[in-house]
């Protein structure tokens, strides 16, 4: 586990791992709370995800493919 600079709570690989899913589906275009809600779920395959959005697929209608 790593620690977040600041902060005293220890951090775990899944929320780095999250936290860097969270970041790239931001990157390609997806708001915050669709972000959130598609990097949270493991079974949601991000290269899909990021792709469908840089294909020219709005977020909302990716979200609604993806789940």
């Amino acid at each position: 586990m790593t620690q977040i600079e600041g902060d005293p709570r220890p951090v775990s690989e899944l929320d780095e791992i999250v936290r860097w899913r969270v970041e790239q589906l931001l990157d390609a275009g997806y708001d915050g709370e669709t972000a959130l809600v598609l990097g949270l779920d493991p079974a949601i395959d991000l290269h899909d995800a990021v792709a469908l959005v840089l294909a020219g697929c709005s977020p909302e209608t990716a979200l609604r493919i993806l789940l």
